[in-house]
């Protein structure tokens, strides 16, 4: 088959252009025609579960209405997150922002109480509400906890603190109502998981992160078929290609990342790699795109929803 020359027009629509990168070769263009069509796919099987692995700044970066739109139309079935996403997304529940234009001297920026995340900005007043507003749900899931002892998974500590938050553009509110399980195994590792630990110092609560494995392997093994979108590597990347190992791998999954491969690192490794330890089947339809998540998965997700409407 004949490489396609990608002809650009006026009023060009998403889908247009994602059909004119599938036609071309199997460089960055190639590989986001196919994401795009792996993802249509996904989202459109009811016999697929989605999961979404979220292993970087993203809700910072702007991609926090894109997930929570996600959840409420049903395109994924479960989210692997980092902490911090997880933070970032209570902090604007709680009424905090993400700024931008205060520039990158770091020295006055921590004179000024900001916190820079790449050319992302965050403010200590608005994690100083935070940590307020975060210890007293804390405290009504304690007190709300029926039995003794007090041990929750981290699953469903996400799940009640999701309950207790009014923001509709909020992850945890909409993954709450839609019955969208969330896990985040390295929840510690966060100003969330920094407070979990301050309030656990008086108070009577304990996070069990192995009880997550219990609900995790069900959904697994309840799926027919399931399919990964992977954002970023890390920690939820490991552990939604791992989850899947109990079944002999992933059925279909695109990735997103800046990471290299040279070093051996897992945020780096081409998905075709996870076949080679059982996470990926071997005939799995899988795809890698080398790229800044923020710019190339609101171009695949739109995509892929224009296909779906044909």
């Amino acid at each position: 088959m004949k490489v396609k020359q990608i002809n650009i027009k006026k009023n060009m629509t998403v889908k247009e252009l994602i059909t004119e990168f599938e036609y071309s070769g199997v460089l960055g263009a190639g590989r986001v025609g196919r994401a795009t069509e792996i993802l249509s796919k996904m989202i459109s099987d009811e016999d697929t579960k989605v999961f979404l692995s979220i292993g970087g700044p993203f809700v910072p970066g702007g991609l926090r209405n894109i997930i929570t739109k996600m959840i409420k139309n049903k395109q994924i079935d479960v989210l692997i997150t980092s902490g911090a996403n997880i933070t970032h997304d209570l902090l604007e529940s709680f009424g905090g922002s993400h700024y931008r234009g205060y520039g990158f001297n770091d020295d006055h920026l921590n004179h000024e109480g900001i916190g820079r995340i790449g050319d992302v900005y965050t403010k200590n007043v608005d994690f100083e509400v935070f940590e307020r507003k975060i210890a007293n749900i804390f405290n009504e899931i304690a007190i709300s906890i029926n039995y003794k002892p007090n041990i929750i998974s981290i699953n469903d500590l996400l799940r009640e603190i999701g309950k207790r938050i009014n923001d509709e553009n909020s992850i945890l509110k909409a993954a709450y109502e839609n019955d969208v399980s969330i896990f985040s195994p390295g929840l510690v590792d966060s100003m969330l998981g920094l407070q979990l630990w301050m309030f656990t110092q008086d108070h009577d609560l304990t996070v069990d992160a192995v009880k997550d494995m219990h609900v995790l392997s069900d959904l697994v093994f309840e799926a027919k078929c399931v399919g990964a979108v992977i954002l970023g590597g890390g920690l939820p990347k490991h552990y939604t290609l791992a989850s899947n190992l109990l079944k002999g791998g992933i059925d279909s999954a695109i990735q997103i990342t800046m990471d290299r491969s040279e070093t051996g690192s897992l945020s780096g490794a081409p998905l075709e790699e996870a076949k080679s330890w059982s996470k990926a089947k071997v005939e799995s339809d899988l795809v890698t795109v080398i790229g800044d998540v923020t710019i190339l998965f609101p171009l695949i997700l739109s995509g892929a929803i224009d296909k779906m409407k044909n």
